[in-house]
């Protein structure tokens, strides 16, 4: 029965985790952008997802031991986080609209390496890098990146709250989960789909999506105030 009841709290959590990395930031670019060069994808993955299980651990359990928090405070943290889905979920339907080019080095690219009409020719390969170089890359992109912290530590674990405890730690499972299967997807879809990722029909249909789940998953943190 425990279990039975925690699978929608875990669900909740890996919806949203994935509604939140799934948008096109630099993190998944930068995944992208390797897979697209061939340059240590598994590895750039692994120390992705590694990376964001551990932002998300330290937003679900740092948060959870403040505790405490007055319903104004609750409120006004996920108000906050309401807000920058919708804006967020705004910009991904912006950039399905008018999708650029550029996105991702390769876009605009035929699949022989000729420059589409009207685009710049492309550049000469990149410099190969050595797995030391990969690893320090992956965690950059991870770890500097301000929407990273953003999305994980801070959204993820003001989510979190609403669960009290254990249900906090379920929810964070889930969320910790979500992102594992995006990183193992999006590194066998680069790894088999190669140049065809540049497409940018395929962008607008992922940007779409974006933001048609952070819009979701703002109506339903906002229906959780209520």
């Amino acid at each position: 029965m425990a279990f039975a009841a925690s699978i929608p709290t875990f669900t909740a959590g890996m919806v949203l985790s994935l509604s939140l990395i799934m948008a096109i930031g630099p993190q998944n670019a930068h995944v992208l952008r390797m897979g697209l060069q061939r340059q240590h994808v598994w590895l750039t993955v692994a120390v992705c997802a590694v990376a964001d299980v551990l932002l998300i651990a330290l937003g679900v359990l740092g948060l959870a031991q403040l505790g405490g928090l007055s319903d104004k405070m609750h409120g006004a943290i996920v108000g906050a986080g309401v807000l920058f889905l919708l804006v967020y979920g705004w910009q991904a339907a912006q950039r399905c609209a008018r999708p650029v080019a550029n996105v991702v080095p390769g876009a605009g690219e035929s699949a022989k390496g000729e420059s589409a009409p009207g685009e710049p020719a492309p550049a000469a390969g990149p410099k190969p890098l050595t797995a030391r170089q990969a690893v320090a890359s992956a965690l950059a992109f991870s770890w500097l990146n301000p929407h990273a912290w953003l999305d994980t530590a801070v959204l993820i674990g003001t989510a979190s709250l609403a669960y009290g405890t254990p249900g906090n730690a379920v929810f964070g499972a889930g969320a910790a989960t979500g992102s594992l299967v995006w990183f193992a997807v999006l590194g066998v879809a680069v790894f088999w789909m190669g140049r065809r990722l540049s497409s940018l029909k395929l962008w607008r249909a992922i940007d779409g999506l974006v933001a048609l789940m952070m819009w979701g998953t703002a109506l339903w943190l906002l229906a959780g105030l209520f």
